[in-house]
């Protein structure tokens, strides 16, 4: 018999995972989503029709979603991003100005944004490897909440400012409910907290526009579970301590 090198690393085997989180990391569906196919059941392992949640699987199983194969994908990463001013949200710009990507440390892997800022707003911005999670998180469906700090220069009428929570519409387009509630006045400036679930194109910046006010700076400061905490503009970090497939329920 041949002498079996006790020094020579061993094959990893590929660890078994739920069959719920093997399709949403191949970005088929959301866990929950998953059991409601496996009831009705559209989900093959190797062949047989699966009839548990219960099921674990590995990268070596043969997986139907409907009769297509699933292909098990890299683990879903995200970082949190503090966006300086000056940097537009986009991989190429026609304009040639500066990106997010372009200013991103060089060691990073390929990314994509969780919703976009303009050129003109900072704050937090979600980066993440994933496609699906992107598609995720931005779907108004997914009801992710985005919460800004807004300066504004003009009067603040508070009762225009409770308006906005019936929705408003403005030049044929239509935004829907949005919470703004005064913070601090100083002068002819103050700061509003402004929260909102859909995030149209400079959405804030119209809407307070139509209500006499002109937003001076804008900070996004949370998109649905993540904060920007005490980022300071240019700081990136990576989530690491919980499972992105989570935020995918």
């Amino acid at each position: 018999m041949p002498e079996i090198n006790k020094n020579m690393p061993q094959q990893k085997q590929p660890s078994p995972e739920r069959l719920s989180k093997f399709l949403s990391r191949a970005g088929v569906c959301s866990r929950r989503d998953a059991e409601k196919y496996i009831a009705e059941g559209l989900i093959q392992v190797n062949g047989n029709i699966v009839t548990t949640p219960v099921t674990f699987v590995t990268a070596k199983d043969r997986v139907l979603f409907d009769g297509n194969p699933v292909q098990g994908k890299e683990d879903i990463r995200l970082w949190l991003y503090y966006k300086p001013l000056g940097l537009v949200t986009t991989h190429k710009d026609p304009e040639g100005r500066p990106t997010v990507f372009d200013n991103l440390p060089r060691d990073m892997p390929r990314v994509i944004s969780v919703g976009r800022l303009d050129l003109n707003s900072e704050g937090l911005l979600v980066l993440t490897n994933s496609g699906a999670f992107s598609r995720h998180a931005e779907h108004p469906k997914t009801g992710w909440k985005r919460i800004y700090k807004v300066r504004v220069f003009g009067h603040v009428d508070e009762l225009k400012l409770q308006e906005l929570q019936q929705g408003i519409t403005i030049d044929h387009v239509t935004y829907q409910p949005i919470e703004a509630v005064l913070s601090r006045q100083s002068g002819r400036n103050a700061w509003l907290l402004v929260t909102l679930k859909e995030g149209k194109n400079r959405e804030i910046r119209k809407v307070m526009n139509h209500i006499g006010l002109e937003v001076n700076r804008l900070i996004r400061i949370a998109y649905g579970p993540f904060e920007l905490g005490s980022l300071k503009p240019g700081d990136i970090k990576e989530i690491k301590n919980q499972s992105a497939e989570d935020f995918l329920d």
